[in-house]
């Protein structure tokens, strides 16, 4: 493993049991809650399988499993897996997760119909070879739903030391460069949805500029078709 890889694997499993916690929350009531209704408007359960790429403690998963769909997961980290795992055990689902990088998929090409990919492009060390890996194993007409964390996310903060030069486990991509480069690397955009800071309402984003309207936004969501064959 690269020191990028070695140093992704210790901070996501030392952070592991933090997330585990709160992740009920996030994807139910907090910065997450509109993510699985945005993928279900943009992918069916009878469109195919659907591989969530960097699944963490595997909540998305279950929950898209539970509601008819063929799911995969994967994710960088061994904690992560392994509470996955118990969580879909413990619900009597079966999936199959593995521990594995999203630059570098397990995976045929053209495997999945669908794809999620929530805060994690932005983490890898390349997003353009994560970007054009993603499309690899989608299936031609596939869709997949980036996430990419808004300029003032406080997770953001974990690419300051960069500053001293240190290799970082976070790049600084903003959510209107991922869109650029998806729709410069086989990728046709489909839909696109803030996720607001919590005290920003639709209706005061609504009077600011793109710019402004992504620095208040937490996330944004983007759905995109791949193109091609």
């Amino acid at each position: 493993m690269n020191q990028w890889h070695e140093k992704s694997v210790t901070h996501w499993d030392q952070f592991a049991a933090d997330w585990h916690a709160n992740s009920d929350h996030m994807w139910e009531k907090g910065s997450r809650r509109t993510i699985l209704p945005f993928l279900q408007r943009q992918v069916s359960e009878a469109d195919g399988p659907v591989l969530d790429a960097g699944c963490g403690d595997g909540y998305a998963s279950c929950k898209l499993a539970s509601l008819g769909y063929a799911v995969e997961g994967i994710d960088i980290a061994g904690e992560m897996i392994r509470l996955a795992n118990d969580r879909a055990t413990k619900d009597g689902l079966s999936i199959r997760f593995q521990t594995g990088d999203i630059s570098q998929l397990p995976f045929g090409d053209d495997t999945f119909a669908g794809m999620l990919a929530i805060n994690v492009v932005e983490f890898t060390s390349s997003p353009l070879k994560t970007i054009r890996e993603l499309r690899r194993v989608l299936l031609p007409g596939g869709t997949l739903v980036l996430g990419i964390l808004g300029p003032t996310a406080g997770p953001r903060a974990h690419s300051y030391r960069r500053l001293y030069d240190e290799e970082t486990i976070q790049n600084t991509m903003m959510p209107w460069e991922a869109k650029k480069l998806a729709t410069e690397n086989g990728f046709i955009l489909l839909d696109e949805e803030p996720v607001y800071k919590e005290g920003v309402t639709p209706d005061i984003a609504g009077r600011l500029s793109v710019e402004l309207r992504e620095a208040v936004s937490f996330l944004t969501l983007f759905a995109f078709r791949k193109s091609g064959s």
